[in-house]
């Protein structure tokens, strides 16, 4: 497409272009993103595209407009190019370092929000923290640490939360191998996908999220038997006639049998799924 803004197009016309151009490619929710795009370079509000739209779109945006749908059009995710996503209400910034944070996965925060009041949390593989952060900033837990192996990952969080006002603990481990001390509640949305589902995906997960957070070895399940088994070893043992520590996971839709098995397998008791808005098993809870 010309950099030039052809025949002088109002705001609105150079969205409907884009988002036609966006569509063809099967980019999904092609005309909401072109128009969440436009927004961003024009440093838009849904009021001010309600008075402006009809306005001839300057030159320098157009062209600054263009270059971005263009990396769109190549199927760069959205976020990598505003640099944001929004996640229980908060703005994370987002890299291709760390997994864009879902609305799949703010069901976990809330379920972890429900038992945290007061108790010492772990968020194990934080990638940009929206999970600590979210759980430090809209809940009452006695103290939130976030791990992650990724330095870059990391970087992120520790920056997500200086800007959200967080108070995190970070903690550079491999799992649960830098891991001190014992909690309360240990959250985690680990790496679940086997390699068939990952070829699978969409060209911006597949082609621009880190690996690192996307493999969860062979059966998707690697993971997931490291939280059992180290993350028990972590958590407050059941004392007095109570209930021990926590843990929280997300899973894929398709393992709301396989991870709570292991989750019995390890003492857990109290098992039990929580399905997500879509009516998906999306997240296993259980107590030692």
């Amino acid at each position: 497409m010309n950099v030039v803004n052809p025949d002088n197009l109002t705001y609105r016309e150079a969205a409907r272009r884009w988002g036609e151009s966006l569509q063809a490619a099967g980019v999904p929710e092609a005309a909401l993103q072109a128009q969440q795009l436009l927004w961003f370079v024009c440093g838009m509000t849904p009021a001010d595209w309600l008075m402006r739209r009809e306005e001839t779109m300057p030159e320098e945006e157009w062209e600054r407009y263009c270059a971005l749908a263009e990396k769109r059009l190549a199927r760069v995710p959205l976020q990598h190019l505003t640099g944001e996503q929004e996640f229980m209400g908060l703005p994370f910034r987002v890299t291709p370092d760390v997994l864009i944070p879902r609305q799949d996965t703010e069901h976990l925060v809330e379920v972890a929000l429900a038992c945290c009041e007061g108790r010492r949390v772990l968020d194990m593989c934080t990638g940009s923290g929206c999970i600590a952060i979210s759980i430090a900033r809209l809940g009452k837990p006695a103290s939130v640490t976030g791990a992650d192996i990724s330095e870059a990952a990391l970087a992120v969080a520790e920056d997500n939360a200086a800007r959200l006002g967080a108070e995190v603990a970070w903690v550079k481990s491999d799992m649960f191998a830098g891991i001190d001390g014992e909690f309360d509640v240990i959250v985690s949305n680990p790496p679940y996908i086997p390699p068939e589902q990952i070829e699978g995906l969409e060209p911006e997960v597949k082609d621009h999220e880190p690996r690192l957070a996307l493999y969860g070895g062979e059966d998707g399940l690697d993971y997931y038997r490291t939280l059992v088994t180290e993350g028990a070893k972590h958590l407050r043992p059941a004392a007095d006639g109570e209930e021990g520590g926590i843990l929280i996971v997300e899973i894929g839709f398709d393992q709301g049998v396989s991870v709570p098995a292991l989750f019995e397998k390890a003492g857990f008791s109290a098992v039990r799924v929580r399905k997500d808005y879509a009516g998906l098993d999306r997240v296993v809870i259980g107590h030692l």
